[in-house]
C-alpha cells in the first residue's frame, strides 16, 4: 500500500467534509473510515480502538467536571465571587477591571469553563462597569479575556482531555502545570487594565476593609470549597483527578440546592440535560478523532512533520514559534477539543524531540486554544461575549486586540521557560 497516498485519503477527506459544512466529528471518522478501507483494515479494529480509548478511567473525569461546573455556574456563586474580589482588590485604581479579573480566576478555579465564566460573570460585571464610567467594549473585552483562565487552573476539563490525547501525562502534574500560567495570565492582564485605567481616568472602588473581606469571604467559603477539594485530594495523593470529579459534583449538588439554595431543586434535571448535551459532543469528538489518531500515528506523519519542520530549521526557539503561529491559526476555525484530539498526537513527537516535557507542552497548547476563543471567525467566547452584552462581533474584534497582544506575551513567556508551567510540578512531584 502507498502510505503516502493513504496520508492524502486521511487528511484530504477531512478537510474536504469540512470545507462542504460538514460536522467536524463526523468528518474524522469518515477520514479514519475511508483510510482504514483503503488500507484494508478490518473496520472492528477502529471500532476497538475507540472501546479502548473509552475505558481510560481518566477520560470519566471530564464528565463529572462538566457537571460539577453546570451546578456551581447555576447556583448563584456569580454575585459572591464578585463581592469577594471587590472587597480584596476593588480599591485600586480601575478596581473593577481587577474585580472581574479576580472574580475569572476564583470561577475559573470552580467551573473550568471559560464560556461559563462569560456568561455568567458578564451578565452582573459589564453592566456594573459601564455604570462606573468603564466603555462597554472595555468591559465586554475583559471579561471575555480573563475568562481564559478558567481552561488552565485547576480543574481543566480541557487539560483532562489532553492528557487522555497524550497518553501517559499525569492529570496531577498537568493541574499543578496550569496553575502558575493561570495566575500570570491574569496578572499580565491586570498591568494592562491599570495602565488603562489610568489613561482613561477610571475611577477607583472603596478603600480595602478587612471586616467586608472577611464578610464576603464567608459568604463565598462554600463555593471556594471545590477548589480545595480538585486541587488538595489530587496534589495531595489523596483522590485520582477522576474520584475527585466525582466528589466535586456531589458536593456542588449539596451547596447548591441545599445551602445557597439560590435555585430550586427542580432546575436539576435542566442543568443534567445541558451537562449531558456538552458530554455527549465532547464524547462524540473523542471517539471519531481516536480513529483519526491512529491513523495519524500509523501513517508517520508527525515524524514526517519534525523532519520538515527541521528543514526549515534546527533552531528550537524558531520551531516552537512555528508551532505557537501554527496553533494559533487552527484556533481561529476550530474548536478546542477538536484541536486537542487532532493536533496532540501529531505535535506532542515534534516538541518532544526539542526537548519539552509534554507537560509543559499541554499547558501551551491549552494556552494557545484559550486565546482561539476570543479570534473570529469561530471564537466561541467572542460570540457569548457579544450576547451578553449586545456588541457586535466586528466591535468586539477590535476592541479586543491590545488584550491579545498581553495574552500572546504571556503564551511566549510560557513557551521559552520552562519554569513557569514546570517549577510548581517539579517541586511537588520531583
Amino acid at each position: 500500500m502507498n502510505l503516502t497516498l493513504a496520508a492524502i485519503i486521511l487528511i484530504g477527506t477531512f478537510l474536504l467534509l469540512i470545507a462542504i459544512g460538514g460536522n467536524i466529528a463526523y468528518a474524522l471518522g469518515m477520514a479514519a473510515v475511508a483510510c482504514a478501507l483503503y488500507l484494508h483494515f478490518p473496520l472492528m479494529t477502529v471500532v476497538n480502538l475507540i472501546l479502548v480509548k473509552f475505558g481510560n478511567f481518566s477520560l470519566l473525569a471530564v464528565p463529572f467536571f462538566i457537571l460539577a461546573g453546570e451546578l456551581m455556574g447555576s447556583g448563584g456563586i456569580s454575585d459572591r465571587l464578585i463581592k469577594l474580589s471587590k472587597a480584596l482588590i476593588g480599591w485600586m485604581r480601575g478596581g473593577l477591571s481587577m474585580v472581574n479579573i479576580l472574580a475569572s480566576t476564583f470561577f475559573g478555579g470552580i467551573s473550568g469553563s471559560a464560556a461559563a465564566d462569560t456568561a455568567s460573570l458578564g451578565a452582573i460585571l459589564i453592566p456594573m462597569m459601564e455604570k462606573e464610567g468603564y466603555d462597554r467594549e472595555f468591559a465586554t473585552s475583559i471579561t471575555m479575556t480573563s475568562s481564559v483562565q478558567g481552561i488552565l487552573i485547576p480543574p481543566s476539563h480541557n487539560l483532562v482531555i489532553y492528557a487522555v490525547a497524550a497518553g501517559g501525562v499525569s492529570i496531577a502534574e498537568l493541574f499543578m502545570a496550569g496553575l502558575v500560567p493561570g495566575l500570570l495570565l491574569g496578572l499580565v492582564l491586570a498591568v494592562y487594565c491599570y495602565f488603562v485605567a489610568v489613561k482613561r481616568h477610571y475611577p477607583k472602588g472603596d478603600r480595602f476593609r478587612l471586616k467586608a473581606v472577611l464578610h464576603e469571604l464567608k459568604g463565598s467559603i462554600w463555593a471556594l470549597g471545590t477548589i480545595i477539594i480538585v486541587v488538595g485530594g489530587v496534589v495531595a495523593g489523596i483522590c485520582t483527578a477522576t474520584e475527585a470529579a466525582a466528589i466535586a459534583v456531589v458536593y456542588s449538588f449539596i451547596v447548591t440546592f441545599f445551602v445557597y439554595r439560590d435555585i430550586p431543586l427542580k432546575e436539576f434535571p435542566n442543568i443534567l440535560k445541558r451537562s449531558v448535551k456538552t458530554m455527549s459532543t465532547v464524547l462524540i469528538l473523542t471517539s471519531c478523532a481516536t480513529a483519526f489518531s491512529f491513523f495519524i500515528t500509523y501513517l508517520q506523519i508527525p515524524q514526517k512533520l519534525t523532519a520538515g519542520l527541521l528543514a526549515i530549521s534546527s533552531n528550537k526557539y524558531i520551531l516552537l514559534l512555528i508551532i505557537n503561529a501554527i496553533l494559533l491559526l487552527l484556533g481561529c476555525f476550530m474548536n478546542t477539543v477538536s484541536i486537542i484530539l487532532i493536533m496532540t498526537p501529531i505535535l506532542l513527537p515534534v516538541v518532544e524531540s526539542l526537548g519539552m516535557s509534554g507537560v509543559q507542552f499541554g499547558v501551551m497548547l491549552i494556552l494557545n486554544l484559550g486565546i482561539g476563543l476570543i479570534t473570529p471567525p469561530v471564537g466561541n467566547i467572542l460570540f457569548i461575549g457579544s450576547s451578553v452584552s449586545g456588541l457586535p462581533i466586528e466591535r468586539l474584534s477590535r476592541s479586543v486586540l491590545p488584550q491579545l497582544g498581553a495574552m500572546v506575551v504571556c503564551l511566549l513567556l510560557v513557551t521559552y521557560i520552562p519554569f513557569i508551567s514546570m517549577g510548581l510540578p517539579t517541586l511537588i512531584y520531583g
